[in-house]
């Protein structure tokens, strides 16, 4: 499997690694067929996401998956974050393996996740803004 620079450079160094203790918005996703667990947790102050860190279990490409999606969503508005998607994730990487792909669908829905928890912390309903979230059971993971 051949990986870009970018993807190896974010699965050496990964950005925004660990958990926010006052986070107002939590998300976790995870994919049971190959095992990869992502978790977000943001600072959300203002309609701005003020600080966002990740853990995840699983496999490189799922770390840089996780690590570009939080360099993405870091210092933007809540509806800026909930437009991001798995392609512009992979695209940010300069790609992925059509295998390892799965890894930015389940970076999109960690961080919808912790954008719909943010809603429900609120008591507003996330399904207008946030659609159903999955656990990404139909990525193909082999």
């Amino acid at each position: 499997m051949i990986y870009s620079e970018k993807v190896m450079d974010h699965i050496a160094n990964p950005r925004n690694v660990g958990e926010i203790e006052d986070a107002n918005a939590v998300g976790q996703v995870g994919n049971p067929v190959c095992g990869d667990i992502m978790k977000i947790y943001m600072k959300i102050e203002d309609n701005i996401i003020k600080d966002v860190k990740f853990k995840t279990f699983g496999c490189g490409s799922a770390i840089a998956t996780s690590s570009m999606a939080t360099e993405m969503v870091k210092g933007k508005t809540v509806q800026e974050a909930l437009a991001l998607t798995n392609k512009a994730v992979a695209e940010a990487l300069d790609g992925l393996p059509a295998v390892k792909m799965h890894c930015s669908v389940l970076a999109e829905e960690a961080i919808k996740a912790a954008l719909a928890d943010w809603y429900k912390r609120q008591g507003i309903d996330p399904t207008p803004f946030v659609g159903e979230i999955g656990d990404c059971s139909s990525c193909s993971c082999h």
